[in-house]
């Protein structure tokens, strides 16, 4: 039986966001949300999936909304800002926001799906979150990008999870490593963290919230996913899936280097927010991470699919979980 890590607490206000905050819009599962600390103020683009009629299967639509908070655990949903109008395009749906603040400009990793394959979309925003300009999408098929809080080497930095289904086989997939001069041309791709090195996993891994620096690395999350047994289990008809969040430390000057990494995981589906009633049951998936002056860390995550929550811990109990 796995268990979540002593180092780390669920908040006891869980869920922190859910559809029923969401009152100006349609809002069936409000969850994977991204999350920065700007000037004292908390904000959050949530992912919405919104269904007909609600409860069932039959996925409406998805948008980004947003909400603000003054301490990080009581949010307000901003009544007329999100993200969903692609016109008809290439793009049919983004999802899975992740920010991050680099020389004071906000940048969003994204989920994009498009006619021809999922993609990995960098977009870029101002302070009033009332735009979303698009700098860069990868090739199909990648996803689960997150941006390294500062430039390493004079670059930008990210890790992705590309899904490569014919040389890995069906759900073995691994976290990657790309830089690049501008955020539109990347390379110099190296692999972070393979499938095989993740106890807890027998199928994917990849990148979950955007690293925090540390004096001893870069402090980063991680999904980790087992096939189980399928079963009615939420929402879906059958679901064969459990989603953990695992946590690394990677080298300051050199992140494809794991120089410590949690055996056991940081956090597993226990409570009934993450196990029962919900789209997909027993889905941790963390998406933002926010390390206070005290040294408290909040980690923000999407659980079964369904509501967003929040966990905290000690960023040196963090660190020693991964050194250990």
């Amino acid at each position: 039986m796995l268990k979540s890590a002593t180092c780390i607490t669920r908040h006891p206000s869980n869920p922190v966001l859910s559809a029923k905050d969401v009152t100006s819009y349609d809002a069936d599962l409000v969850f994977n949300a991204g999350v920065i600390k700007l000037d004292g103020t908390y904000y959050m683009l949530f992912r919405n999936d919104y269904c007909s009629p609600r409860g069932s299967q039959n996925l409406a639509g998805t948008n980004i909304g947003l909400a603000r908070s003054a301490d990080g655990i009581k949010w307000e949903v901003d009544p007329e800002t999100r993200f969903d109008d692609f016109s008809g395009g290439e793009i049919k749906r983004i999802y899975d926001p992740r920010l991050q603040v680099v020389d004071g400009e906000i940048y969003i990793c994204l989920a994009v799906a498009t006619w021809h394959g999922i993609r990995g979309g960098i977009a870029k925003t101002d302070r009033d979150f009332r735009k979303l300009e698009m700098l860069s999408m990868s090739a199909p098929d990648n996803r689960n990008m997150v941006l390294f809080p500062e430039k390493i080497n004079g670059k930008f930095a990210r890790l992705e999870r590309p899904f490569p289904v014919y040389s890995r086989g069906y759900d073995i997939f691994d976290a990657w490593y790309s830089d690049s001069p501008d955020l539109k041309y990347w390379g110099n791709t190296q692999l972070v963290l393979p499938r095989e090195k993740v106890p807890f996993a027998n199928a994917k891994v990849g990148p979950a919230a955007p690293p925090i620096k540390t004096k001893k690395g870069w402090l980063t999350t991680f999904h980790a996913v087992s096939a189980v047994p399928p079963k009615k289990n939420g929402w879906e008809d059958s679901w064969g899936k459990e989603y953990y969040a695992g946590i690394m430390l990677l080298d300051l000057e050199d992140p494809t280097k794991v120089i410590g990494i949690g055996k056991e995981p940081l956090l597993v589906p226990e409570t009934d927010y993450e196990c029962k009633g919900g789209f997909r049951n027993d889905v941790i998936f963390p998406g933002g991470m926010i390390l206070e002056d005290d040294g408290e860390v909040k980690i923000y995550y999407g659980a079964a699919d369904t509501v967003e929550c929040l966990a905290t811990a000690n960023v040196d109990d963090l660190v020693d979980f991964c050194l250990k």
